[in-house]
């Protein structure tokens, strides 16, 4: 007898990218957003699109920008060198610009370009870390009616 590997992953670890389910456009709608909890990658112009940086800024060190934006708390990292932030994660790791309620981000319009090419790039490009929404069971409405003893 020969046991079949399921090819569906009930919900990916987003640590581990062989849990990652291959990317198909109708994921999105059902998805907790999981990829607004990966470290988000941006550089001037994305800062400039999301309304942080203003556009005469544009021409000053791209360091005193960072230290301004990681006192705010907005940055968490800059690397000089490739002159590329990170966005600052929420304490249970979504994106600044999650809403937790809807899981839709709140900038979508404006987004970064890391967003916007995803998961065309990333840690596993042309796959996500798709974890379903949980399922709303409808309740029964039905009227239970107490009978007095």
């Amino acid at each position: 007898m020969t046991l079949m590997k399921s090819n569906l992953i009930a919900a990916a670890e987003i640590d581990r990218l062989d849990t990652w389910a291959k990317y198909t456009a109708p994921m999105c709608g059902s998805c907790m957003s999981s990829c607004c909890t990966l470290p988000v990658e941006v550089k001037i112009k994305d800062l400039i699109r999301i309304g942080i940086v203003d556009e005469f800024e544009r021409g000053e060190p791209a360091k005193n920008i960072a230290k301004r934006l990681q006192k705010e708390g907005i940055v968490e990292r800059y690397n000089q060198k490739s002159e590329i932030f990170t966005l600052q994660r929420m304490s249970n790791n979504d994106c600044l610009y999650l809403d937790r309620k809807s899981r839709l981000c709140t900038i979508y319009d404006k987004r970064p370009d890391t967003c916007r090419n995803h998961p065309k790039i990333g840690p596993r490009p042309g796959y996500c870390a798709y974890k379903p929404k949980p399922q709303v069971r409808p309740t029964n409405t039905s009227s239970r009616t107490l009978e007095r003893f």
